[in-house]
């Protein structure tokens, strides 16, 4: 039965997610103990607020993370899934082991604006990793979600609050510039963990509008061997029915595709569009996650 398959699957599926959680959060305090700390760069959500505390006061990063973190995951207890609650838990656990742990690692630059940019590279392969598995390294996640639902303002707006203010207290305690830095991290940390959960080679979406669907439907199918959906629609201007023609294909496919329907109909309507993730026969295949 369906079912039993998949409960004999959900320990296994845990599992590696937990196992790819604890491999991101060491990626990601890696990149914190490595270039981040030595070079006075601050960072967002809780992480900033723990590494501007530490400037200030040379705490452990570690303990100011767990201490941080305790009051919000009680906040979140009814807020958020406990799935990803515990997975957060155990995240929050594990990176702050992994920020002791990798104190050992040397930094391998004393330039800040290179460190902003490796560091947001390697942070970005660690968060992406996590967030892939439905973890968090918790935070200001659990609080933007509480602000949320008890106010009108929506969780993205609550976060980019959090993060600009924690960027102004870098700007007062910091300075100005190791500011600057942290947003240059920042930015590149965001970019790189969305590559991550989204591929680097994403796949295209493609519409056509043509006079001949079933020819160009019959060339794409024959010539890339790609599956063809055929929606019915109706010109606004003419009134006219119609039947738009949609498939998804790989970006090395993009040239063939075009001069498929040029030659079918050279006044066809194309719109080729990013998907992000595809999964299904001919692209990748459902993974659990």
């Amino acid at each position: 039965m369906e079912w039993r398959k998949d409960s004999l699957r959900a320990p296994w599926m845990h599992f590696k997610r937990l196992a790819a959680i604890c491999i991101g959060a060491f990626i990601v305090a890696a990149s914190i103990n490595s270039m981040i700390l030595p070079n006075k760069i601050a960072d967002g959500g809780v992480t900033g607020i723990a590494i501007i505390i530490h400037y200030l006061s040379n705490l452990s990063v570690s303990k100011i993370v767990i201490i941080l973190n305790i009051p919000l995951f009680i906040v979140g207890w009814k807020m958020v899934g406990r799935v990803f609650l515990i997975y957060s838990m155990i995240g929050v656990g594990v990176f702050s082991l992994a920020l002791d742990l990798t104190k050992v690692i040397p930094n391998p630059t004393s330039d800040p604006l290179l460190a902003c940019i490796f560091a947001g590279v390697v942070s970005g392969i660690g968060m992406g990793i996590i967030f892939r598995s439905r973890g968090s390294l918790g935070g200001t996640d659990i609080l933007a979600v509480f602000f949320s639902r008890t106010t009108s303002f929506s969780v993205g707006q609550v976060l980019m609050v959090i993060d600009a203010l924690i960027f102004v207290a870098a700007a007062i305690f910091l300075g100005p510039e190791r500011a600057m830095y942290a947003m240059i991290y920042m930015f590149i940390a965001t970019k790189v963990i969305d590559m991550v959960q989204e591929g680097i080679n994403p796949s295209k979406s493609v519409l056509v509008v043509t006079q001949d669907p079933q020819g160009v439907a019959n060339d794409i199918m024959e010539k890339l061997d790609r599956g063809v959906t055929l929606f019915q629609a109706k010109g606004a201007y003419s009134n006219e029915d119609k039947e738009v023609v949609y498939c998804v294909i790989n970006r090395t496919e993009m040239s063939q595709i075009k001069e498929i329907i040029r030659n079918r109909d050279a006044k066809a309507f194309l719109s080729i569009s990013d998907v992000p993730e595809v999964v299904g026969e001919g692209f990748s295949a459902w993974k659990g996650h």
